[in-house]
């Protein structure tokens, strides 16, 4: 494949998702991916505070009076503060209830890119599937992420999310298989067959549901819950305290409408290519990484009597770059 860097134009791989914004390019012969949590806080402002900020380099904006702190150090603010930190996208598409969502996520695909002026580059940036059972539109979504990206400076492509965690995980297969990214806002799933998506659609339960469920449960933050189950929530037949069994009543909940839908969004066949060996499932997105989640996913999956066979059920090497790495093997093909 081309270098990134070929004619003058970068290529960028961007996973512009509810819970983080993921960044991949090419450097040498691998791939540098960095990221920031897709969320914000507003604290009150003062001459004082907008000066200590600057000085230790925390992203923020002034907006009506107050300092719009974005991106991971949101988090931090949020916790001193005792405080929910703010989304700007909510289940997968810009949140129309935050009027700052659409400038803190410029905010933070800026901290991650820097200056997009220089030599225009080429930008494949992910977007949701529909839901499975129609519904929500998605065209205002991509079109204000692609009208902001070219504001910036670049030349934006987006691509089904399901689909680059295909391009990112199963070259071997020749990109066939189910690529599935199991995000905050939704659960994207794609049936792909030698690169092409043949279905693809979202599951509106994911990670923030898991979070907001054992939050009215214990009467925790829901941000809270999101550290704890990230740090330390893991499938292992036996869960102590409150919030760990909470975290595994609403996981299996996801897990097992996840399962039904992909049985659902399978079924009848028609459009399924005949294939005559088995299919793999690759698994990515934060809300794969528990330990003991494929397993259990897997299990489910076996009792649904799905249309196709899978030889495997696995999560992807690096489950939260994933989508943003196969975006950016998307923009290198496009480039060849």
């Amino acid at each position: 494949m081309k270098s990134d860097t070929e004619n003058g134009k970068r290529l960028l791989g961007l996973d512009v998702g509810t819970s983080r914004i993921v960044l991949a390019r090419q450097e040498g012969s691998g791939v540098d991916c960095r990221s920031q949590l897709n969320e914000f806080v507003a604290v009150p402002y003062s001459r004082m505070t907008e000066k200590a900020m600057r000085k230790q380099n925390v992203p923020f904006s002034r907006s009506n009076g107050e300092l719009v702190v974005y991106g991971t150090e949101a988090q931090r603010f949020a916790t001193l503060l005792n405080v929910e930190t703010r989304r700007p996208m909510t289940q997968g598409t810009m949140n129309a209830a935050e009027e700052e969502g659409l400038a803190v996520v410029r905010g933070i695909v800026r901290a991650l890119v820097g200056d997009f002026a220089s030599g225009k580059p080429r930008v494949f940036f992910s977007i949701p599937a529909p839901p499975l059972k129609g519904g929500e539109t998605l065209a205002f979504h991509e079109a204000a992420l692609r009208q902001m990206l070219a504001e910036m400076g670049a030349e934006p492509t987006s691509i089904n999310e399901g689909l680059a965690v295909v391009y990112a995980e199963l070259e071997e297969t020749n990109y066939t298989g189910i690529g599935i990214s199991c995000g905050g806002g939704l659960c994207n799933v794609c049936l792909s067959w030698l690169s092409m998506p043949v279905i693809a659609f979202s599951v509106p339960k994911a990670g923030d549901f898991i979070d907001a469920g054992a939050a009215a449960v214990t009467g925790e933050l829901a941000t809270r819950i999101r550290l704890m189950k990230e740090e330390s929530f893991h499938f292992n037949g036996h869960f102590s305290g409150k919030i760990q069994q909470a975290l595994a009543v609403y996981y299996d909940d996801v897990i097992q409408t996840l399962v039904e839908a992909i049985r659902e969004g399978l079924a009848g066949g028609s459009r399924i290519p005949k294939q005559g060996r088995p299919i793999p499932v690759v698994l990515s997105g934060g809300t794969a990484c528990p330990a003991g989640f494929a397993k259990r996913f897997e299990s489910a999956l076996k009792s649904a009597e799905l249309p196709i066979e899978i030889s495997e059920v696995r999560v992807a090497g690096e489950p939260l770059t994933a989508t943003a790495r196969g975006a950016l093997i998307a923009a290198m093909a496009e480039a060849e």
